[in-house]
């Protein structure tokens, strides 16, 4: 799929109790280049099941969801031999949490309260360096 004349990068899951949180990560997202929504979830169970049929790149986890927690469905999902990078964004940012969730498989844990905006920055730089590795790969296949 083509965007603006760029190839899609990243494809990115989000998974949020919220229906208000999971607009905003949307409305932050969208407008990067190279990037795919392949849907936003509000439970853990149907969460698993859509990483495990669209294998994104990165999935967005709230840890509070019902069905699974994030951190269920990030263990789950790392028993398998995950082939994609975890954010864990939750307003639940103690360093009890935090750890729980690096020990789960988590590749990047923000608080909602603190750290939201951090997100969308984090997901740039990500593909801005797959982006560079994906061209150098064409590049050498030239």
């Amino acid at each position: 799929m083509l965007r603006s004349n760029n190839i899609i990068v990243m494809r990115i899951v989000i998974a949020d109790v919220s229906d208000l949180m999971r607009e905003r990560l949307q409305q932050m997202l969208c407008p990067i280049e190279q990037l795919e929504i392949l849907g936003a979830f509000s439970n853990g169970t149907e969460t698993l099941e859509a990483l495990r049929t669209l294998k994104p790149d990165l999935a967005i986890l709230d840890i509070e969801m019902p069905g699974l927690s994030g951190l269920q469905v990030l263990s789950e999902i790392c028993k398998e031999g995950k082939g994609f990078k975890f954010i864990i964004l939750t307003l639940f940012s103690s360093n009890y949490h935090k750890k729980l969730a690096i020990q789960s498989g988590a590749d990047y844990f923000f608080s909602k309260v603190d750290d939201f905006e951090k997100v969308g920055l984090l997901v740039r730089e990500m593909i801005a360096k797959y982006g560079t590795e994906i061209s150098k790969r064409v590049i050498r296949l030239m």
